[in-house]
């Protein structure tokens, strides 16, 4: 490893001398263990640590299939399908490997009793299987998360209708917290040239996420002038929404939980943020039990900060807590557009507010290789840029997924692989100088 290590940071290695280092025969993950599944049985969400139930091991190096490529992955990212997995909810991610084991020989590969867990990186190809003829060894490369087979009709229109459709590193296994990653070609993506290893690892599934779910025809299709009312607005979905709101002229009304992330998103540029901690909104007033008038008092500060008018789009995604809220504020003809369910899966509403104001509620989930592109193009661009606040290495992902879940953090936070420091991989320093502001927003005092 300490060879494939040399050759990338010296920047001179071609696509031939990277082919013909050797591989390793095995390689440093972060994994979760099958036989760990039940270790927090009994415990609230809340209360589940991901540092008990991560852990970094030497696996093997899987088999190169078609279609198929493998990385060394320089740095990577937490994302929440990381915490998932490392408290076992919804349901331990041992039961998507048993399934797709069941697929083919090649799916057997994925299902083992450790799962190699991580849906970002950004690293070198190492080698490609037959059929690769779009992407080489030494290519410098970051990966989206869809895995997908395209066997069936159904995902040729939008490949995230494939029946196979799969997030890599969550429902797959040899994913992107590690030193090697095992992809298929169709998720690489030309790494920005601006960015260090660590900054390019970070928009991938968030930014890619937040794309279709806000600016694709497939989500919301936001337009200029759109409100938009973004949950989490600093966190590291929202604070891509933020960005792409503002970038394609909407005006964004981001909801916070501290002045400190306040804060963020006004150094970003959004001018209305509510800060619904300090603001004491309870939109719940027991486990049982939503309260209208929380829901009433919430809609009118919007309508305070946007000049008498109700939000077009609603960016959703803590779920059960806020759902009912964000039905109730939307404006008639308005969409909540939801991609997750952070805060619990059962989402509760009332219906009168939907369907007599006309009202959509549409789920979105991940994006297809277009989307991703385009969000990635953004990125390469200067146009969106990383929300990168905090980075750890390989070992310390347990501490870094504890960050994500007890809400620690903001924007994203990275985890070095085969990095040796931070701040390596740039090879476009005139691009980065001219937007080093912005890329270095949320690790600033202000951020």
């Amino acid at each position: 490893m300490d060879e494939i290590v040399a050759a990338i940071l010296s920047r001179e290695a071609t696509s031939e001398d990277i082919a013909a280092l050797p591989l390793p025969e095995t390689y440093r993950a972060c994994v979760v263990r099958k036989e760990d599944c039940g270790m927090f049985e009994g415990m609230d969400s809340a209360d589940k640590d991901p540092r008990k139930s991560l852990r970094t091991m030497s696996i093997p190096v899987p088999e190169l299939g078609l279609g198929e490529a493998l990385v060394a992955v320089m740095a990577s990212s937490v994302n929440y399908n990381s915490v998932w997995s490392a408290i076992f909810e919804p349901i331990p991610t041992f039961t998507f490997l048993e399934r797709y084991g069941k697929t083919s020989p090649m799916g057997k590969r994925h299902d083992l009793p450790y799962h190699a867990i991580g849906s970002d990186l950004a690293g070198v190809v190492l080698r490609t299987g037959p059929g690769v003829n779009a992407w080489k060894p030494g290519d410098e490369v970051v990966a989206h998360c869809l895995s997908v087979e395209l066997e069936s009709a159904d995902g040729h229109s939008d490949t995230m209708l494939d029946p196979e459709q799969r997030i890599w590193g969550f429902e797959t296994n040899f994913g992107g917290l590690a030193e090697i990653a095992l992809v298929k070609s169709n998720q690489l993506m030309p790494k920005p040239k601006h960015l260090s290893w660590e900054e390019a690892a970070a928009p991938g599934l968030v930014n890619s996420t937040a794309y279709r779910q806000l600016v694709s025809r497939n989500g919301a299709g936001m337009k200029q002038g759109d409100n938009i009312l973004i949950w989490g607005a600093s966190g590291g979905l929202g604070s891509y929404a933020t960005q792409l709101a503002l970038s394609g002229g909407a005006h964004p009304v981001c909801v916070v939980s501290s002045p400190h992330k306040a804060e963020i998103c006004r150094a970003m540029g959004a001018e209305a943020v509510i800060d619904r901690t300090a603001e004491d909104y309870r939109f719940w007033k027991d486990e049982r039990t939503q309260d209208p008038r929380e829901w009433k008092r919430f809609g009118k500060r919007i309508r305070e900060l946007t000049g008498g008018e109700d939000v077009d789009i609603v960016f959703e995604h803590p779920g059960r807590e806020t759902f009912g809220a964000s039905v109730y504020v939307t404006r008639k003809g308005g969409t909540i557009v939801t991609c997750a369910s952070t805060s619990g899966y059962t989402h509760e509403y009332d219906n009168r507010y939907l369907w007599m104001s006309l009202k959509r509620i549409v789920g979105s989930h991940f994006a297809n290789y277009r989307e991703a592109w385009e969000a990635n193009r953004l990125i390469a661009k200067g146009r969106i840029h990383p929300t990168l606040s905090k980075v750890y290495p390989l070992e310390e992902t347990g501490q870094a997924a504890y960050d994500v879940h007890r809400n620690l953090h903001q924007g994203k936070v990275g985890v070095l692989a085969l990095a040796p420091r931070e701040g390596l991989g740039v090879s476009d320093p005139e691009t980065r100088a001219r937007h080093l502001d912005a890329i270095n927003l949320f690790r600033t005092p202000a951020g």
